[in-house]
């Protein structure tokens, strides 16, 4: 009876020292780990409401328009500022009227400015009739522009007959420069 106490006690024992034993579970595989570096976010120091400003982009500024004066751009045709005529005529030319009519519209738009029209014509003939043949192709321009609703008051005639020539040629084209009427404008 002895041997058999003896294994039932070392089997107790046994069975006891076992069932206090834990045993650890096997450890799982280790998970895949992204071993490169997080990109770090870069620190923003600027107070909420710069944020928003600097959020919402400026417009622009519309570029300022280059004013130029129409009297002095080559390309506009107030910029021409002589009317010619024929031997001997005060009647303006057909291929004149757009110019007259430019510059009345001028006026009009402008009623501060003021020109003065000068009447001119070549040297055939004597001074005093030049003189009165230039005085008549400025009215000549003077009326077209009064009836194109230029005010009176906006210009002024004047003739230099053939005191102030373009050319002194004794030739029809140097003639034909001298018959003319030139519009100066003189302020605004």
């Amino acid at each position: 009876m002895n041997k058999q106490l003896i294994s039932v006690i070392v089997l107790a024992v046994f069975l006891a020292a076992c069932s206090s034993k834990q045993v650890k579970p096997e450890p799982a595989p280790p998970a895949v780990v992204e071993k490169s570096p997080a990109p770090a976010k870069p620190v923003d120091k600027t107070p909420p409401k710069a944020k928003e400003e600097v959020a919402k982009p400026e417009p622009k500024p519309e570029p300022k328009p280059v004013v130029v004066n129409p009297l002095n751009d080559p390309n506009n045709i107030l910029s021409k500022r002589s009317i010619y005529f024929d031997f001997d005529k005060d009647e303006i030319k057909a291929e004149f009227r757009p110019l007259v009519e430019a510059h009345a519209k001028y006026l009009v738009a402008h009623p501060g400015a003021k020109i003065m029209v000068q009447g001119n014509a070549d040297d055939r003939g004597t001074r005093e009739y030049n003189l009165a043949l230039g005085q008549r192709r400025a009215v000549a321009v003077k009326k077209a522009m009064n009836l194109l609703n230029v005010s009176d008051k906006q210009i002024e005639t004047t003739s230099y007959g053939e005191e102030k020539p373009r050319c002194t040629e004794q030739t029809e084209a140097c003639w034909a420069q001298n018959r003319r009427d030139d519009i100066v404008y003189e302020s605004e």
